[in-house]
């Protein structure tokens, strides 16, 4: 019998024992707060490009098809950056890929704010969208580790929350910075227009989070119970215990735990095998290892499931959410969305100067109508189930997205389209906690980083088809929006109940 970090092992635990012995409590409310922020900086720097696109469009003689690559782009790299850092947290552990995941988000999110041309400004955000792509999924499997089975549901409801802070903060942000004068100066040969500084503030709450994660933050106990790690899996109990149960007088228990025989992480044995050329193809290949086993046995029919709905909530969510500035912009003057596409003909005939400030409140006001819907998420996740939620959901979001549409005053499009923010919101939440209950540790963060490429995939297909027909027939991306939320919605009838079930 293995012995544990004191010495003896008089009993020995299971990661869920373990976890009621260390308590709930101060540890998790400073998680949750370094986690929230975490999500929020991810929201500021995937958002942002949608409230900048109104202003940049005539600073660097955008067409709609331009700024449809460029809310595009971050999505791009977060394609490439989900699965990546997903598989590298599986192997490596959640803490330090958040640490740098953040960081690459933050600093080349920072420096796009400088690009003095269109295509510079792509890479950037691309390269910035590799690290949002990483610390998505990873929050999730990170957090969910530390929460205790019947605390869990409602946890990761409130850490989704912080997605909204992000966005208000976002939005709020574009209010008060972009239509300001005084955030127009001269930068060398750079006219630094008052969207650039928007950018840049919007990359400080990504490093932020950097910094808090490498000062405070433990790895993942139950990572480091399948890593084989014990006496580092006890301390971060150890850590949660002292600080939840701080004043009550209560000593930390001795025990050992149940660990996995495995090392510390199999990518180890690819170091000193073959040419560089073997090395490559044999880290590639097990690269592939998770996808096999997620779409293999009993996971086969959540994994397809899951992937529908990633898909058909992704490309309506980020496809309608990223023009809605723009979108709002074309009904100032009252009408339907669709209905003013001449407003933006050609680019030398019209002015983005002086900003239009409403456009900008109305974002606001947008990302305020999340909060009924988190409220609502965090009071009825434990009672209702993720998978309820999530159907009924996408259902409604549907319906709302259809009759945005149909309405023809600017009034009924801002109404419809809060109830768009608020009940969608519902279904991201819950897709949250489905997708960290239903697979096991060793594929958690690996499945999570792949559907969220997939979802990637989609919001880039939304943003390029919203930019090519936007201004010619508009109908048909708005509508295409309303028909995939209502196929998510059926589709995830399909997918098990899952609501306090143990993490395995």
């Amino acid at each position: 019998m293995a012995r544990d970090a004191g010495g003896s092992a008089q009993r020995r635990l299971t990661y869920e024992e373990a976890m009621e012995e260390a308590g709930f409590g101060l540890f998790h409310w400073l998680l949750l707060v370094v986690c929230g922020w975490a999500n929020a900086s991810d929201a500021v720097e995937v958002l942002c490009v949608s409230f900048l696109l109104p202003t940049a469009r005539c600073d660097l003689l955008l067409t709609s098809s331009d700024m449809g690559l460029l809310t595009a782009s971050i999505f791009l790299g977060m394609m490439v950056g989900g699965y990546v850092w997903g598989y590298l947290a599986d192997q490596r552990g959640r803490c330090r890929i958040l640490v740098v995941s953040l960081t690459v988000n933050g600093v080349f999110g920072g420096l796009a704010s400088a690009a003095p041309w269109f295509w510079l400004l792509l890479l950037l955000r691309f390269i910035s969208g590799i690290g949002v792509g990483g610390s998505i999924p990873v929050i999730f499997s990170y957090f969910s580790e530390f929460m205790p089975r019947l605390r869990r549901g409602t946890m990761i409801s409130a850490l989704a929350t912080f997605w909204m802070a992000g966005n208000i903060l976002a939005a709020g942000l574009a209010w008060l910075v972009i239509p300001r004068t005084w955030a127009h100066f001269s930068l060398g040969s750079l006219d630094f227009q008052s969207w650039r500084l928007f950018v840049v503030l919007c990359s400080i709450p990504s490093l932020t989070s950097a910094l808090l994660f490498r000062l405070l933050m433990p790895e993942s106990p139950k990572f480091l119970m399948e890593a084989g790690r014990e006496k580092e899996a006890i301390h971060v109990f150890r850590l949660m215990f002292e600080l939840n149960m701080r004043g009550k007088g209560k000593s930390f228990p001795e025990f050992g735990l149940h660990t996995s025989s495995k090392g510390r992480g199999e990518l180890e044995e690819t170091k000193t095998l073959g040419s560089c050329r073997e090395r490559l193809a044999n880290i590639l290949k097990k690269g592939l290892v998770p996808i096999k086993q997620m779409f293999n046995g009993s996971l086969k029919a959540r994994s397809i499931t899951l992937l529908i709905i990633f898909y058909c909530i992704s490309f309506s969510y980020y496809g309608l959410w990223m023009w809605f500035p723009e979108l709002f912009e074309r009904v100032e003057d009252g009408g339907s969305p669709c209905a003013n596409v001449s407003l933006l003909s050609p680019l030398h005939n019209q002015s983005c100067y002086p900003v239009k400030t409403a456009v900008y409140m109305e974002g606001f006001i947008i990302a305020v109508s999340n909060l009924p819907g988190n409220i609502f998420t965090i009071l009825m996740m434990e009672s209702t189930g993720g998978k309820s939620l999530l159907c009924c959901s996408l259902v409604v979001s549907s319906l709302s997205v259809f009759l945005i549409y149909m309405v023809q005053t600017k009034t009924q499009s801002l109404i419809l389209s809060c109830i768009f923010s608020c009940v969608s919101v519902i279904a991201w939440n819950a897709l949250d906690v489905v997708g960290t209950e239903l697979y096991p540790t060793h594929l958690r963060s690996s499945a999570l980083g792949f559907f969220a490429g997939i979802g990637r995939v989609a919001a880039i297909m939304g943003n390029v088809v919203f930019g090519k027909l936007v201004d010619t027939n508009c109908a048909v991306p708005v509508l295409l929006v309303s028909a995939l939320l209502l196929t998510g919605g059926l589709v995830a009838l399909k997918l098990p109940q899952s609501r306090q079930t143990e993490l395995t």
